[in-house]
């Protein structure tokens, strides 16, 4: 195998220039996330409406977008909040550096709890529910957290320890962790991150609702966050990259370890009281697929 692939090469310029503007590829990255996913979860919140009268149908169908144009640049604000925040020390000296959100630093466990909080108030206020959006919404976060993830590697950041495994990643000496300067190659912990979520985002639509078909609507997005979670963990202690720490071990990893273990207590209630998989298959999100609306609903088992 080593003698198919020896490394994996970096980008040589995170960024192209058209003419005045710099289009940075770690931006076009998170777009192009937002947008998969946008399109992801508008195609499954409308199959869990297909059943509901035409008046509900013709005011809730677009509501995927309303909503995404408030709770997506409130993901952004909180993401870099939280990158700021936890590594606070990189930006003491020079705080206009933490408005150059381009350069990369988006912390996802703020991220997704702003723009979660966000849709959640503008579907209570609109009268929606909750829990369908929620389900709809998981897998398609995966996706785009894998997406995003891509935009690490053309800034050559967020790798892990040395390797010599064939798809080590290579490093440019200008963008070398202080005391790694002789290593070759390191572990591409962003890829890793971005396998396990499309991993996880199949696992949310076609294992999940066979394994625990009795979990309640809106739960599965606690599982996305248990399986996420999980993940992150033992990726997190790849990497080599300067990180705050508590006790010796880094926040990520803290954080991790806390969001898992309450996801994990989320799926337990929602299994415990949660409906049988008949009314599940009602809201229309037991699986079918991610990307098909309309697909044959299972009845109840």
């Amino acid at each position: 195998m080593s003698g198919l692939l020896a490394s994996i090469p970096s980008p040589s310029r995170g960024s192209v220039s058209l003419g005045p503007l710099d289009i940075r590829a770690y931006g076009v990255a998170i777009a192009l996330g937002v947008l998969v996913a946008v399109w992801i979860t508008s195609r499954r919140w409308r199959r869990a409406i297909a059943d509901r009268d035409d008046a509900y149908r013709a005011r809730a169908n677009d509501l995927v977008g309303t909503i995404a144009i408030w709770a997506v640049p409130a993901g952004l604000i909180g993401a870099r909040l939280y990158h700021v925040i936890t590594d606070f020390d990189r930006y003491q000296d020079n705080l206009g550096d933490a408005l150059k959100i381009w350069q990369g630093g988006l912390g996802i466990w703020g991220g997704i709890s702003v723009g979660v909080l966000v849709a959640v108030w503008m579907l209570r206020r609109g009268g929606h529910s909750t829990g369908a959006m929620l389900d709809a919404l998981a897998p398609a976060l995966a996706v785009a957290q894998a997406i995003g993830r891509l935009g690490n590697w053309f800034n050559q950041e967020l790798y892990g320890r040395p390797t010599d495994l064939p798809w080590g990643l290579e490093i440019d000496q200008a963008h070398r962790v202080a005391g790694y300067g002789l290593e070759e190659t390191f572990h591409p912990t962003f890829a890793y991150e971005a396998l396990w979520n499309l991993c996880l985002a199949a696992a949310l639509v076609w294992v999940v609702p066979k394994v625990l078909p009795h979990l309640r609507t809106g739960y599965l997005f606690a599982v996305y966050v248990l399986g996420y979670t999980a993940g992150r963990l033992w990726i997190e202690l790849l990497r080599i990259d300067t990180a705050n720490e508590l006790w010796g071990v880094r926040i990520n990893v803290w954080t991790s370890i806390v969001v898992g273990l309450a996801a994990l207590i989320a799926v337990l209630v929602g299994l415990r009281r949660g409906p049988d998989s008949a009314q599940q298959a009602d809201q229309g999100l037991a699986g079918g697929g991610l990307f098909v609306e309309g697909a044959e609903r299972r009845s109840g088992e």
